[in-house]
């Protein structure tokens, strides 16, 4: 079998899109069995939260690498390879290297159909033993879904802890007010790592953090109560991070496109800046947000189809706090020349489409429902639940990408 069959496979574990976070015995069975590599890793900084975690650790990971560290990093999910996910000292792993940890991970685990097993537990198992195996002076490991029961959350000793802005998403599984969601988040929290929280836009947010800290007796860092930034991240607007024993200052903005961007840096620098492994100079703090790397989030896209007025950008947000600060950097634009905006969207079944939709829908002179190919993505389970909100401006469905093009191409404007 190729090391795509073997993919396949794997990602036909546990398909059902109601996610499960317990702790699965075949999951803790398959773990031993590779030796409990989780057990043996770099210093971890562990990253849960709704919004911005990629964003982040794509800062504190060109911040670091600035730094001359070796830098690991587990990120899911991926855009177009699953070798996006598992990054070893600062390149993506090779294919020989994944269908070795695979082969080995099917070798040793007693029943890979196990109905209890999930494409997630393998493949995090599998990064796990590459993490353990690479020499690398830091992890950065972002949770999958929710944060105490999260399965990347068997690390035990994390070097610190960051809990990025939350709001609603996978409802489904971590309750549907925010006080559930936040503790499950904060249950990435560890006794004797402080953990960092970023900026939050829900006021029930921030007390579940502190009681969870309270509890475990450590410090929560959280933005304005423990650490502040100053500056609007805009292009020669330079930014400052303070702790109560550092200030970094006359650091450039961004170099990820949104307003949004500038909370996610700002994280990132707090959180290296209240970490006590490493020594980072200010300099490798300025050069990290300036190379910074993270496609699918308000990337603009190239392409000789454009006309020379118009825009293509691409964004993979589909909740709540996505919508809003896209929303803010949509208003942004149309201040900024006065073209219209025309969505394109498509979204998964399980997903909030009409939360989604709300900030944007008064923004948006057109707005187009891709449908998927399974129930998962199709408009009548997604994306279409958000046509009540978007009212007349909700144009038909349309399955094939030249026909959205066709259409959207004729109407006047550029194409966001």
């Amino acid at each position: 079998m190729t090391l795509a069959g073997k993919l396949d496979f794997i990602c036909g574990l546990r398909r059902d899109y109601r996610a499960d976070t317990r702790f699965r015995s075949a999951y803790m069975a398959l773990l031993d069995s590779l030796g409990n590599p989780h057990r043996n890793l770099p210093p971890v900084i562990h990253v849960a939260g709704t919004n911005g975690k990629g964003s982040t650790i794509a800062f504190m990971r060109a911040i670091l690498e600035a730094a001359g560290l070796r830098v690991h990093v587990y990120t899911s999910p991926h855009l177009l390879r699953a070798n996006e996910r598992i990054v070893l000292s600062g390149g993506e792993i090779v294919d020989d290297m994944l269908e070795f940890l695979i082969d080995e991970a099917l070798r040793r685990c007693p029943d890979p159909t196990h109905p209890d097993l999930s494409f997630f537990e393998f493949f995090t198992a599998c990064a796990f033993t590459a993490f353990a195996h690479s020499p690398a002076d830091i992890l950065l490991l972002e949770t999958g879904l929710g944060g105490a029961l999260d399965c990347t959350n068997v690390v035990e000793h994390p070097l610190i802890t960051v809990i990025t802005t939350l709001s609603y998403d996978h409802t489904e599984t971590l309750g549907s007010d925010l006080t559930a969601i936040a503790a499950a988040k904060a249950g990435i929290m560890k006794p004797e790592a402080p953990c960092v929280a970023a900026h939050q836009i829900y006021g029930e947010v921030l007390p579940v953090l502190r009681e969870r800290a309270g509890a475990l007796a450590i410090p929560l860092y959280s933005e304005n109560d423990g650490w502040r930034a100053e500056g609007s991240g805009r292009a020669g607007d330079l930014l400052r991070v303070a702790t109560a024993a550092r200030t970094v200052s006359n650091l450039p903005a961004p170099c990820l496109h949104g307003a949004h961007q500038l909370h996610n840096a700002a994280t990132a620098v707090a959180a290296l800046m209240l970490q006590d492994r490493f020594e980072i100079p200010d300099e490798a703090f300025a050069k990290g947000l300036t190379c910074a790397s993270w496609p699918a989030r308000l990337q603009k896209i190239g392409s000789a189809l454009l006309p020379p007025s118009w825009e293509l950008w691409l964004d993979g947000g589909h909740n709540d706090s996505a919508a809003l600060v896209l929303a803010d950097q949509a208003r942004a634009w149309q201040a900024a020349d006065g073209r219209k905006l025309h969505i394109v969207t498509a979204m998964m079944g399980h997903k909030d489409a009409a939360r989604f939709a709300g900030p944007l829908a008064g923004l948006a002179s057109s707005v187009t429902a891709i449908p998927g190919h399974h129930h998962l993505s199709s408009p009548g389970c997604g994306a279409m639940r958000a046509r009540p909100v978007c009212g007349s401006r909700w144009i038909v469905i349309c399955p094939p990408f030249c026909a959205i093009w066709r259409r959207t191409t004729r109407r006047a404007g550029a194409f966001w």
